[in-house]
């Protein structure tokens, strides 16, 4: 197992998480009509109010020192029980499938207790899986399944409550 590390993101890191945006971005093209603008990069708008509203965590993903992605956790949530929500989650495709996702994931859960919504676009079927394995076995099967749609995409809700913090 590689050494995985979850760095709460400081404020002079607002540029690299802009910067992993647009590979955020290049993995949902698959599943999405994003479109690049003119100049190479997808046209989104910078995020700088998203990144200091106080209810947004981001986190910088690190494997053996290197970056490797980010997560946030944000309280953007369309489920009217739950308190937080993983808002954004990119891992380079060279980290995936080691196990790094799964750490990351069941840190956020530890760090920050309470009501949860997870959510994937279904169309996204490598998150399809992820969710559907990684829900059950981090919760021990104490969750709830919606189904929802989102920006006119059908999406599928977790919702999982984390009753105590180990940070």
């Amino acid at each position: 197992m590689p050494n995985i590390e979850l760095h709460a993101a400081q404020r002079d890191d607002l540029d690299t998480l802009e910067n992993l945006m647009q590979f955020y971005m290049h993995d949902f093209s698959e599943w999405l009509p994003l479109k690049l603008a003119e100049h190479g990069f997808f046209a989104i708008q910078p995020k700088d109010d998203y990144w200091r509203h106080p209810a947004t965590r981001p986190f910088l993903i690190r494997v053996d020192g290197e970056l490797a992605g980010f997560a946030t956790v944000d309280n953007q949530t369309h489920l009217d029980t739950a308190e937080h929500n993983i808002g954004y989650f990119f891992l380079a495709r060279r980290f995936r499938g080691q196990g790094v996702a799964q750490f990351v994931v069941s840190a956020l859960l530890s760090k920050i207790p309470g009501q949860w919504q997870i959510f994937h676009i279904d169309a996204n079927l490598p998150a399809q899986r992820f969710w559907a394995r990684l829900i059950p076995e981090l919760s021990g099967g104490a969750f709830t399944l919606q189904q929802r749609v989102v920006d006119g995409y059908p999406c599928t809700f977790f919702c999982l409550h984390t009753p105590f913090s180990v940070a």
